[in-house]
């Protein structure tokens, strides 16, 4: 497979998700777990049937260390499902998590005791500055959005801290994750596909824990209406002409004004009702 082709494979498959990923935000806030869980389930069915060969086939790494690793794993998808609900944007998500750089070299120079080049030092404080700026930027957003009231703004922003808060822990646990891989490959030997199935497929217990989430979610989904190709397009039209339809994500603790208060119904325009299946 040439490299351009992979590349664009990869660029399509990340900006699809995660524009469908903020559509299904928007319309059930916290259906992260579902999704989260959907995820892991194909993943290791996938890998069961091909990569374990329906169970005949034993790991070359040891199932302890992927026990942990797997501790891990699961921490950080939780953690990151959470700190949507916890009025975080996507596009804040998405360049938060691009941190990774950072985290992974800070852990590198601790743990690892490595040494970079002034290029790469240069190249990881630009992309802190760009986090800086969009995390700065979007906390005066959250205050600038919220009500009127000292009381409604400070909330806001004390969930807005505490979404950030969350943002880093997951960042510096996929971090140290990642140093962990790295130390087992060297190890034992690189087995991405073996990491990727047991990654997936052990920690598929936990999600009982959260199960009646799941299972409110899935209600509300097999509830909702068809959501055909056609009207996905209006409804991309219709947020493109006013990005204020369906905004933010409702918080913990809170409800939705309805209609008659100005809520969310009076914000859709004509055109989002129009384009439903």
């Amino acid at each position: 497979m040439r490299p351009a082709f992979a590349v664009g494979l990869v660029f399509a498959g990340c900006c699809s998700n995660v524009i469908f990923l903020e559509l299904l935000a928007r319309k059930h806030p916290g259906c992260g777990n579902i999704v989260t869980f959907a995820q892991f389930l194909f993943i290791a069915v996938e890998g069961f049937l091909f990569e374990a060969d329906l169970g005949r086939k034993r790991p070359a790494i040891p199932i302890r260390y992927y026990a942990v690793m797997v501790t891990m794993f699961f921490t950080v998808s939780v953690v990151n499902n959470y700190a949507l609900n916890l009025n975080i944007a996507m596009p804040l998500h998405m360049i938060f998590r691009s941190g990774s750089l950072i985290a992974n070299m800070i852990l590198g120079i601790i743990i690892l005791k490595k040494r970079y080049s002034i290029f790469k030092y240069t190249s990881i404080a630009l992309v802190s500055v760009g986090i800086f700026v969009c995390t700065f930027m979007s906390a005066k957003q959250v205050t600038s959005q919220s009500s009127s009231t000292e009381n409604d703004g400070f909330q806001a922003f004390a969930w807005w801290l505490l979404g950030i808060g969350a943002l880093t822990f997951a960042l510096l646990m996929s971090a140290r994750m990642g140093i962990f891989q790295e130390t087992l490959y060297k190890q034992f030997g690189k087995h991405s596909k073996e990491a990727l199935f047991y990654n997936h497929a052990l920690p598929l217990p936990g999600f009982i824990f959260l199960a009646s989430d799941i299972y409110d979610h899935a209600v509300l989904f097999n509830n909702s209406e068809p959501f055909h190709p056609v009207a996905l397009a209006g409804h991309l039209v219709c947020l493109h002409r006013d990005p204020h339809v369906h905004r933010g994500v409702e918080h913990p603790g809170r409800h939705q004004r309805p209609a008659s208060e100005g809520g969310e119904e009076e914000l859709k325009p004509a055109c989002s009702r129009e384009t439903r299946g």
